[in-house]
């Protein structure tokens, strides 16, 4: 078997056999083939397409490329949600104590964010004290006793997957859903949960702009993870502005935290419901949709959630006081409003550069090495659909720099558009798939 003939038979639009998948992936992760190969692979790829048998092959061995997490030590049923990337959406910081509280076991692996998008890891060590990095006997531990943790993804988790999407992201060859949907689903499953809900965002916001390519992700990721042996289920949920109210990672926190109060901005939470329903009824927790939403609306309406939360920070090494005390968390000392300027109707917002201005604030990360300011971001007052005065406060700039808080202002500025035509109301969840 040699890579020449692999190329050359996908080249042709052949599938590839199992072996010669593993031979490639093995290979390529190891040193054994070099770059040239791998990405004139990737390229016939693109253009020739996976079948579903591939595409499952593809996931599995990258999956078991690297280090495989073994929850085997956790009593109870393991669940986990992936997002696909957006801005402000801060729904595992609301939905993990919310399951928690129903019994489930959440067990996560998360990212940080790079680029317009947030990140989970980032969100939560905005808090004072918080651990990201804990040993599996405290991931174990804290799952048991709490409920839920979340941690870093280790260093060896799908070495196959980091050395190919290095490779697409200077090949040209980042956008084929095979691809996508592999890279995704192979860390998903290597992080161990038997039961998986994706939140597969679409919108200007989104990785996946229109419907009809977020839906063919979606049912692509879904084929693929119950080809993998879990239950996998999907929702497509709007990214055509930011989730609920706050976009940067103390602001989040706060809107987070006052969500498990029972405050939560109506999108943000109805989110968090589609994705929690899905996992309670296909873990058997829950007899139906109506029996999981009962469930998860009384683990906010009793306060359960809250007090998982408030658990989880503290086990973590974090100040859980802020569940108290919403003050002790990081505010930027320099807030510049965003007024409008003219009367109207919000039309739209440019989610992607919402989410650019927040970064610009100070509140992201360009490259991997950039420090993040937790107190930066931006706090909206209205959204989509909403009608303005000229000079009212839409939202406010949060920086701890006077030209960080300037320079996000004026790339806000230009994302929202006032109308006076009234826009169309989007659904916050299109579509669920199983």
């Amino acid at each position: 078997m040699n890579m020449y003939d692999i190329i050359e038979k996908k080249k042709h639009g052949e599938a590839l056999t199992k072996e010669e998948i593993a031979y490639f992936v093995q290979g390529f992760t190891n040193g054994e083939i070099p770059d040239y190969q791998a990405s004139a692979l990737l390229m016939a790829i693109y253009f020739q397409g996976m079948n579903s048998e591939e595409t499952v092959e593809l996931t599995v061995q990258m999956e078991h490329s690297g280090d495989v997490v073994d929850l085997g030590e956790i009593k109870g049923i393991k669940v986990d949600k992936h997002s696909t990337g957006g801005v402000g959406d801060k729904t595992s910081l609301v939905l993990g104590p919310m399951l928690a509280a129903c019994g489930l076991k959440v067990a996560k692996m998360s990212g940080r964010a790079l680029g317009h998008t947030g990140g989970t890891i980032d969100k939560l060590e905005a808090i004072e004290g918080f651990r990201t990095e804990l040993s599996k006997e405290e991931f174990v531990k804290t799952v048991n006793d709490v409920g839920m943790a979340v941690i870093g993804q280790t260093g060896n988790i799908t070495p196959a997957d980091k050395k190919l999407y290095a490779l697409r992201d200077v090949t040209a060859t980042v956008d084929n859903i095979s691809l996508i949907a592999s890279s995704i689903m192979s860390k998903k499953l290597a992080g161990g949960a038997e039961i998986i809900c994706l939140d597969v965002k679409t919108g200007s916001g989104a990785f996946m702009e229109t419907l009809e390519d977020s839906e063919k992700l979606a049912k692509e990721m879904v084929a693929v993870g119950n080809g993998a042996g879990r239950k996998v289920s999907a929702i497509i949920s709007d990214m055509n502005q930011p989730l609920g109210y706050a976009v940067g990672n103390s602001l989040e926190l706060h809107e987070a935290i006052n969500s498990l109060k029972g405050n939560g901005p109506e999108d943000l939470m109805e989110v968090c419901y589609a994705l929690g329903t899905c996992l309670l009824v296909d873990s058997g927790v829950a007899e139906d949709e109506e029996d999981a939403r009962d469930m998860l609306e009384f683990s906010i309406s009793t306060g359960s959630a809250l007090v998982k939360f408030y658990n989880f920070i503290a086990a973590q090494g974090g100040n859980a006081e802020i569940c108290k005390n919403l003050d002790l968390l990081p505010l930027g000392e320099i807030h510049v409003p965003l007024v409008a300027e003219s009367d109207g109707y919000i039309y739209s917002i440019d989610c992607k550069e919402i989410g650019l201005a927040s970064l610009a604030s100070g509140a992201g990360r360009r490259v991997k090495e950039d420090v993040i300011d937790f107190s930066a971001g931006i706090l909206f007052e209205k959204k989509v659909g909403a009608y303005v005065n000229k000079g009212d406060v839409i939202a406010t700039v949060y920086s701890s720099y006077e030209d960080k808080a300037a320079a996000a202002l004026e790339r806000a500025k230009d994302a929202i558009i006032i109308s006076d035509e009234k826009p169309e109301e989007r659904p916050v969840v299109y579509k669920i798939i199983k």
